[in-house]
């Protein structure tokens, strides 16, 4: 999200939780109420609408992950790793595809699973070392803080999000309102279902998939994103 336009998106969540009498936190794990569909298909419209939001996200199989080689035998480690990487790798592009602006990234996470406490201050300093070393000694990270997902919106739409990417790759038997939110997001994306992953250059809905192929099969096919409002 836009930086500038965290003030928007806050006004415009409020009004639709108002607008569909939604008095909870938006979870995907408790998305199980049919009369809350409506108000989870007009949160989804609204994403897909508005140029200034984009999701992606990173799939991983455990299976491919070669833990005690890369790192220490530790799946807090890893998984910190990763998720630094995914971040790291996003802001390097905007800075490649922008190399004139000035750029400046604040990054909100839910709570992160791990047994170190300052997984988020960790977090900024090795994202600000890796990019300050290739473009100028830039830190462009100016902050990665921990926030409660109850109380920031903009988590609870990405928990929404990757919770219906995540339970399609996982084949879990889903009730009804999630296929039903499955099912919009997919074809938003112009897909019949999300059991696929995008091209690594598609901007607006990105599913990107860890694949090793010295390891394994490619157990998934990468589609063609085709956007129902198309993005510039």
């Amino acid at each position: 999200m836009q930086w500038q336009r965290r003030g928007d998106f806050l006004r415009d969540f409020r009004q639709i939780r108002t607008k569909y009498s939604f008095d909870r936190e938006c979870k995907w794990n408790r998305a199980s109420l049919k009369q809350d569909l409506p108000f989870y298909k007009e949160l989804i419209s609204y994403f897909f609408e508005h140029r200034w939001l984009v999701f992606h996200c990173l799939v991983v199989r455990k299976q491919i992950v070669e833990k005690a080689v890369y790192h220490k035998n530790d799946w807090d480690l890893a998984r910190r790793k990763h998720y630094t990487m995914l971040l790291t790798q996003k802001m390097r592009r905007a800075l490649k595809r922008f190399p004139n602006r000035e750029h400046e990234f604040r990054i909100y996470i839910d709570r992160i699973p791990s047994r170190y406490a300052k997984a988020d201050e960790a977090m900024e300093v090795i994202s600000n070392n890796i990019l300050n070393k290739e473009f100028r000694n830039l830190s462009p990270v100016t902050s990665v803080l921990t926030r409660d997902s109850h109380e920031t919106p903009s988590i609870q739409l990405c928990d929404l999000l990757l919770g219906a990417v995540m339970e399609t790759w996982h084949r879990r038997a889903l009730n009804s309102t999630k296929l039903a939110i499955r099912g919009e997001i997919a074809r938003h994306l112009g897909w019949s279902d999300l059991d696929a992953d995008t091209h690594e250059v598609e901007r607006k809905f990105n599913i990107w998939y860890f694949h090793d192929p010295t390891r394994e099969k490619r157990l998934v096919k990468t589609r063609q994103v085709k956007l129902l409002r198309p993005y510039p």
